[in-house]
C-alpha cells in the first residue's frame, strides 16, 4: 500500500518545488559549513526576538541540541537563506498539551503504537508507550536510556516489555497509568491510596506521589500552603511533555528515522501520529514504513520538516512573513494540524497591508474560507494604506472591481478610490487603459464634492494630454456626478463591522435645559455610513434597557461575548453611588445579577484581564474617592481585593496593552489633576512611568498598535477646570509620549473605543459653558487627523462604551 501525498494547487507546487531547489543547490554551493552558520545564526534570531517578546525559543531545544538529534551526518538547511528571515514571532497553543494527549490516550485504548509491556507480579500485561512512562516515571526512563528492557523476539516494531515488583499491584499500575495519559487520577480514594502511593514509589514518581498527598490533604480538610497549591491536570500535562520533548532532545526512545533532504531527524512515532494525520495514516494503516526504522521523505524540507516536529513536542512554532506561506503548505501537505492552526493564527494577526493580499490569493488558492473572509475583510477596512502598496498594483482588474464596488469599502472619501484606480492604471498604462472605464464604473461620483471632482477633469486632461484621447473618463463621471442622488443605499458605503459598538447609559439634560436625566438605554452601531465627500453617519439601533436604576459614571466591559455592567450613579446625592454589578448574554437576550462588588464605586474604571474583571479607584461618595481595586471571577461570582493603588484615584483612565494595565491621569485625593502614568500589577501594585505633557481627568486612553492614544478630558485652570482638548499618545518602548491632532470639539467625560483599527471618542460635554453636543469623533492613524461620525442617539455624557459581537438577527 502506498501513501499518497497531498495534492497542492498548481501554482503553489511549482513555486514550492522551484524554490526547493534552489535551496538545494544553494546547499551546494555553500558547503556544510556555510549550512552550520545559517543555522547558528537562525536559532539566534528566533532567541533574540523570543526573549524580547518573553517568551521562550520555538524551536524548543537548547544550543547544540540539533546535533544531537540528527547525528553525524548532514545538518540541516535554514529556510532564511540570505536574506535574512525577518522578525520572528514564537506563537504557542496553550491547549496543545490537553491535545496532545488526548489524542495519546486514544492510542493508548486502542493499542495503537505502543513498544511497552508492563507486567505485573500475577501476570496481568499493559501495553503502553514507553515514551510516556518515561516522561513521568525516573524507573522506567533509566531502563529506556540504559536499554535495559526485555526485547520481545521476533517483533518488527522492536516491543520490549519489563516485569514489575510484587509491590506494583493491579490497581496501583492502572493508576499510574491514568496519570501519566490525563495528568489526574479519579481513583484515588482511601481504600486505593496505599496502592497508588506503592507504585509510585517503586516506579519513582515523584508528581503521583505529591498528588496522593495533596488529595489526602483536600480531603482532610487542610489548606494547603501557597507553594503547596494544588497542581491542575492541564499543568502536569505540560510537565510530562517537556518531558517528553526532553526526552526527544537526548534522543532517548527515538525509535524512527527521517531521511530529508540529507539530513536525518530521530524522532517518536508516537508524538508524530499524535499531531499529523499524515504520519497517523503512515504508521497505523498497514502501509510499509509501519514497520521500518529508517524512512525516506524526499519531497520535503528538512528545516520546514524540523521545526514542524518541534512544534510537535511542545506546541511552539516561531513564524515570519518570509517563512510562513511555506510552513503553511507543509503543515497543510503532512496534515500538522496544531502546527496549521498556529500558522492561520500568525497570517490573521499579523496580516498587514503589504501581506493581506498576498494572505488574500494564498487563503483562495487553498480554499480556507475563514482566513479568506478575514485577508478581503481587511483589504476592505485598511483600502487606502493598501492601495499604496506594490502588492495592489498587481490586482487583477476584476478583482479590483470587486474590491471597489463593495459598500463595506471604507475610505476617507470617494475621491480616494478614485485615486487608487488611477494608479493601478497608471503602473501599466498601455496594458491598463482600455480596461479604466469599467474600473470607474466603481467609484461613486455622486459622493464627491465640487472640489474634489475637479480632480477628476484634471486626471482627464492629463490623459488626453499623453496622447490617450480616446480614453473619456469625464464625460460618463460627469454624468454620474451631475445626475444621482447621493442619499440612495446603493450609492453610500454602508459598512457593518463584525463586532458591534454599544453605549451603555449615560445622562443628559431635558429639553428644556433645567434638568438632568440619567439613563437605563442600550444602543449599539449597526453601520457606518459614508456620504458625500468626508461627511460620515452611524445607524444607530435600540438594544435594550439595563434591569435596576439608570446608570451613569459606571464600569462596562466586554468578556467571552458577555457584557457586564458595573457600579455607577443613578443620581447626584451621597447615597446614589451604586456596587451592584450585571451582565448580559445577547445570545439569550438576558440580563444576569452578579454579586455586588465590596466598595462602592462611580468615576471609576474597569478592565478585562486574564478572564476576570477588575474595578479600579473611582468614587466612594460625593468628594471621596478610593485607592482600592477589586477583581471579579466570573467563575465564582466572587469579588476580592487586591493590591491597593498608592493613592486615591478617581475620573482615571486605564486599559490594557499587551497583558499590562496602564493608568492615566484623573483626580487625586485633593481633586487636583494628574499628569501620572503608572503600570498597575495586582500583586506588586504601581510602577510609575513617564508623565504626560498636559494633566487631565475624565479623559479617555486606548491601545493601538502597540500605542496608547488618550484624549479629551478636563484640566486645571489655577482654582477652576477647563477643557483639555490637547491629545497625545505614549510609546510604551521608549517611554516617552508625543503630540498627535488635538480634539474638534471638547469631550469631557465622553467613551471611547477602538473599532477597527480607528479610535472613537463618543459624546461628552464642553467644560467651560456645560454644553452638550453629543458629537462621536473617529481618529484615522493613517491620515493623524479627527473625522466627524455625527451623533449620538441618547444619553451624551458619562456613557460609556464597548464592542459587543451580536447575533445576527440583531444585525438585519
Amino acid at each position: 500500500m502506498e501513501f499518497t501525498r497531498f495534492n497542492l494547487p498548481m501554482e503553489w507546487e511549482e513555486r514550492w518545488r522551484r524554490e526547493k531547489e534552489q535551496r538545494r543547490r544553494a546547499i551546494e554551493d555553500r558547503g556544510q559549513e556555510g549550512i552550520e552558520q545559517d543555522n547558528r545564526e537562525l536559532r539566534s534570531i528566533v532567541a533574540f526576538n523570543d526573549s524580547r517578546m518573553g517568551l521562550t525559543s520555538g524551536r524548543g531545544k537548547k544550543e547544540g541540541s540539533e546535533d544531537r538529534r540528527s547525528g553525524s551526518e548532514e545538518g540541516i538547511e535554514d529556510t532564511s537563506g540570505d536574506e535574512g528571515i525577518g522578525e520572528v514571532h514564537t506563537y504557542r497553543s496553550e491547549t496543545y498539551p490537553n491535545e496532545i494527549f488526548k489524542a495519546l490516550k486514544e492510542f493508548w485504548d486502542s493499542s495503537l503504537l505502543t513498544d511497552l509491556t508492563l507486567t505485573t507480579h500475577n501476570g496481568k500485561s499493559f501495553n503502553v508507550h514507553s515514551i510516556i512512562l518515561a516522561a513521568i516515571s525516573s524507573f522506567i526512563q533509566q531502563r529506556l536510556r540504559d536499554g535495559n528492557g526485555e526485547r520481545i523476539q521476533n517483533d518488527d516494531d522492536q516491543r520490549w516489555a519489563v516485569s514489575l515488583s510484587p509491590e506494583v499491584d493491579l490497581v496501583g499500575l492502572k493508576a499510574v497509568l491514568e496519570f501519566a495519559y490525563t495528568g489526574a487520577v479519579l481513583s484515588c480514594n482511601k481504600e486505593s491510596r496505599t496502592s497508588i502511593v506503592a507504585a509510585a514509589q517503586i516506579l519513582d514518581i515523584p508528581r503521583l506521589l505529591e498528588f496522593c498527598n495533596e488529595e489526602e490533604r483536600t480531603k482532610e480538610g487542610r489548606s494547603p500552603k501557597k507553594e503547596e497549591r494544588k497542581i491542575s491536570a492541564l499543568e502536569q500535562m505540560k510537565i510530562t511533555l517537556q518531558s517528553i520533548e526532553k526526552l526527544w532532545v537526548d534522543r532517548v526512545g527515538c525509535n524512527v528515522i527521517l531521511e530529508v533532504g540529507g539530513a536525518v531527524l530521530h524522532v517518536h512515532r508516537v508524538i508524530l501520529a499524535a499531531s499529523s494525520e499524515y504520519f497517523r495514516g503512515m504508521f497505523t494503516c498497514g502501509m510499509r514504513e509501519s514497520h521500518q526504522t529508517r524512512i525516506s521523505l524526499p519531497f520535503l524540507l528538512a528545516s520546514e520538516l524540523d521545526v514542524l516536529i518541534s512544534c510537535s513536542y511542545n506546541g511552539m512554532l516561531p513564524l515570519s512573513w518570509d517563512c510562513v506561506f511555506e510552513m503553511t503548505c507543509t503543515a497543510l501537505q503532512l496534515q500538522f494540524q496544531p502546527a496549521l492552526s498556529l500558522c492561520l493564527n500568525f497570517l490573521q494577526q499579523e496580516m498587514e497591508a503589504s501581506s493581506c493580499l498576498d494572505v488574500a490569493s494564498f487563503a483562495e488558492a487553498y480554499e480556507m474560507t475563514e482566513l479568506l473572509e478575514e485577508a478581503n475583510d481587511f483589504v476592505l477596512r485598511n483600502f487606502w494604506e493598501v492601495s499604496v502598496t506594490p502588492k495592489f498594483q498587481d490586482l487583477p482588474a476584476e478583482k479590483l472591481l470587486d474590491i471597489i464596488r463593495c459598500d463595506d469599502l471604507c475610505v476617507p472619501s470617494e475621491l480616494a478610490v478614485f485615486r487608487a484606480v488611477i494608479s493601478w492604471v497608471e503602473a501599466d498604462p498601455e496594458e491598463r487603459w482600455s480596461q479604466a472605464g469599467l474600473l470607474m464604473s466603481g467609484v461613486r461620483f455622486p459622493l464627491m464634492t465640487f472640489r474634489e471632482f475637479r480632480e477628476v477633469r484634471a486626471i482627464n486632461l492629463r490623459i488626453e494630454c499623453f496622447g490617450n484621447k480616446e480614453v473619456e473618463l469625464y464625460g460618463s463621471a460627469l454624468k454620474e456626478f451631475g445626475f444621482s442622488l447621493p442619499e440612495t443605499q446603493d450609492q453610500c458605503r454602508v459598512r457593518h463591522p463584525k463586532d458591534a459598538l454599544v453605549v451603555v447609559g449615560g445622562d443628559q439634560l431635558n429639553p428644556d435645559g433645567c434638568q438632568r436625566i440619567p439613563n437605563k438605554e442600550l444602543w449599539f452601531a449597526n453601520s457606518l455610513r459614508s456620504g458625500t465627500g468626508l461627511v460620515k453617519a452611524m445607524e444607530w439601533r435600540r438594544l435594550g434597557e439595563m434591569p435596576d436604576k439608570p446608570k451613569f459614571r459606571h464600569g462596562v466591559a466586554a468578556m467571552v461575548g458577555r457584557l457586564y455592567v458595573i457600579g455607577g450613579c443613578f443620581y447626584y446625592t451621597k447615597d446614589d453611588i451604586m456596587r451592584s454589578a450585571y451582565s448580559y448574554d445577547p445570545v439569550q437576550d438576558s440580563w444576569k445579577r452578579l454579586a455586588d462588588m465590596q466598595e462602592f464605586r462611580s468615576n471609576f474604571s474597569v478592565v478585562v484581564q486574564e478572564g476576570c474583571l477588575y474595578a479600579i479607584g473611582g468614587d466612594k461618595e460625593i468628594n471621596t474617592n478610593v485607592d482600592s481595586v477589586e477583581v471579579y471571577n466570573p467563575d465564582t461570582d466572587f469579588w476580592s481585593f487586591v493590591q491597593p493603588l498608592d493613592q486615591s484615584l478617581s475620573g482615571h483612565a486605564a486599559t490594557v496593552l499587551d497583558g499590562a494595565i496602564f493608568i492615566s491621569g484623573g483626580f487625586n485625593c485633593k481633586y487636583t489633576c494628574l499628569v501620572s502614568m503608572f503600570l498597575y500589577h495586582p500583586e506588586r501594585g504601581t510602577t510609575y512611568l513617564s508623565d504626560m505633557t498636559h494633566d487631565r481627568a475624565q479623559h479617555c486612553m486606548e491601545p493601538l498598535r502597540g500605542h496608547l492614544y488618550v484624549a479629551g478630558g478636563v484640566r486645571n485652570l489655577g482654582t477652576f477646570y477647563t477643557d483639555q482638548p490637547a491629545c497625545e499618545v505614549y510609546d510604551p518602548v521608549a517611554d516617552s509620549w508625543t503630540a498627535f491632532a488635538s480634539l474638534p470639539v471638547p469631550h469631557v467625560g465622553a467613551a471611547s473605543v477602538v473599532l477597527e483599527e480607528k479610535i472613537f471618542v463618543l459624546g461628552g460635554y464642553c467644560q467651560d459653558d456645560y454644553s452638550e453636543s453629543g458629537l462621536i469623533h473617529r481618529f484615522e492613524p493613517i491620515t493623524q487627523r479627527w473625522e466627524t461620525m455625527g451623533k449620538l442617539p441618547g444619553a451624551v455624557t458619562d456613557i460609556r462604551a464597548c464592542l459587543l459581537r451580536l447575533p445576527q438577527h440583531f444585525r438585519l
